[in-house]
């Protein structure tokens, strides 16, 4: 009988998490833009560079902003920012795409041996045949 009666109090709970506004990335069309969170927890997208022609501009411009940061002692690895509606993540292993904040992340650039970034299969991996 006690699981009844905490059926309505699981349901509001439920109700209340499907109420929220998932974070939606920026669409504005060449704007790139970086994801900065308030210490209070709320999030506020930043324009990084405008005249951005590409998903693959705006993760360069994101790893700038990274080094930049390194150089001056930040020791943030992980970036976050987003591009025409594009989430993406400057992570260790690259930068990776995703349509919400939330989901899955595809994997669109890969760091190479000496940290770049560079678009997977654009590098040969074996030397060239003559």
């Amino acid at each position: 009988m006690r699981r009844l009666d905490l059926l309505p109090a699981v349901l509001a709970a439920v109700a209340l998490t499907a109420c929220q506004k998932a974070l939606e990335a920026p669409t504005d069309r060449g704007v790139c833009w970086h994801l900065a969170k308030a210490p209070d927890g709320k999030v506020k997208f930043n324009i990084l560079a405008r005249g951005q022609p590409d998903l693959e501009h705006c993760a360069a411009q994101l790893e700038m902003m990274r080094l930049r940061f390194l150089g001056l002692g930040v020791s943030q690895s992980e970036v976050v920012g987003a591009y025409q509606s594009q989430f993406l993540f400057l992570q260790r292993e690259g930068v990776f795409t995703a349509q919400s904040f939330d989901g899955y992340r595809y994997p669109f650039m890969v760091r190479t041996g000496d940290g770049r970034l560079a678009v997977p299969g654009a590098m040969p991996t074996t030397p060239e045949q003559k």
